[in-house]
């Protein structure tokens, strides 16, 4: 007899959870995306037809998919989206998985773009275009450019676009600001690589399976930030904001560095974990 939805939620749940040691909640609710994901339902129809089974089709796939997240590959990965800041994006191992933290990142941005219009905003690193998209989707009358090395990364961040319907964002291929060339910016936001190369946490939960390109940056976790910091303010405006998320031990350097290339008025905000997580400064 074919196993049903509820037994499938109880059954993998127990799996996930032994194997990835995830909370009872945390591992059933990845057992009701996966097969969300196969059923092409929503939860409520999960949680309303418990007692429904599965094709033979329907079970190949989601057995696949359950195998796939059991060896640990992020369930963003599997089910190809992320929901961040109220939007779902397109994620791909091209791409680091947008994370919860971030999204104090564009908050703080949003707070610096005044209501008038002909702003201009630069997304570094954009990866999927979390970042770039939701700025620009919560405010359609400014200009954002956003730019990653990755060609792989930046397909992804135009797929995003057409898919959210986000026309006001153009995309450029470079590295940090080296193609940008000599336009000026009001705002720069980044969530740049900053974990140091021999930190532990590089073999936990998904980052062993994200691209290390987008995660590593030198010794000490800062040589990216040591040159966005540093190259920024030819290509800010004066009163121009440069804004950084960095890692849970950064803060002080990150304002020193900041200080350093010139920048007034730094400071660090705490996430919902009360770790400060985002840096900035204005420019003279």
């Amino acid at each position: 007899m074919p196993r049903s939805i509820q037994q499938f939620l109880v059954d993998d749940a127990a799996k996930l959870a032994a194997a990835l040691a995830l909370d009872a909640t945390s591992a059933r609710l990845e057992a009701q995306y996966l097969l969300q994901h196969v059923l092409q339902k929503p939860r409520s129809w999960l949680l309303a037809h418990p007692e429904q089974g599965l094709t033979e089709t329907q079970q190949v796939d989601y057995q696949q998919f359950l195998q796939r997240r059991l060896q640990g590959e992020p369930i963003a990965y599997i089910l190809g989206e992320r929901e961040f800041f109220g939007l779902d994006f397109k994620v791909t191992p091209a791409t680091l998985i947008p994370r919860p933290e971030t999204e104090l990142l564009v908050e703080l941005a949003l707070q610096r773009i005044p209501a008038q219009p002909h702003f201009h905003v630069l997304d570094l690193g954009t990866g999927s275009g979390a970042i770039a998209l939701s700025i620009a989707r919560a405010r359609p009358d400014i200009e954002v450019t956003a730019t990653d090395v990755a060609l792989a990364a930046l397909a992804v961040a135009r797929d995003n676009a057409q898919r959210l319907g986000v026309a006001n964002v153009v995309f450029v291929h470079s590295d940090w600001f080296d193609g940008l060339g000599g336009p000026c910016f009001d705002l720069i936001v980044a969530n740049p690589p900053y974990v140091a190369i021999d930190d532990s946490h590089l073999q936990q939960g998904d980052l062993p399976f994200e691209p290390s390109a987008a995660l590593i940056s030198g010794m000490d976790g800062l040589d990216d930030i040591r040159r966005i910091t540093g190259q920024a303010p030819p290509h800010l405006r004066s009163g121009g904001w440069l804004l950084l998320e960095h890692g849970y031990d950064q803060a002080a350097k990150v304002r020193e560095l900041l200080r350093q290339a010139g920048f007034g008025e730094v400071f660090s905000v705490c996430d919902l974990s009360g770790i400060e997580r985002v840096s900035g400064g204005c420019l003279a």
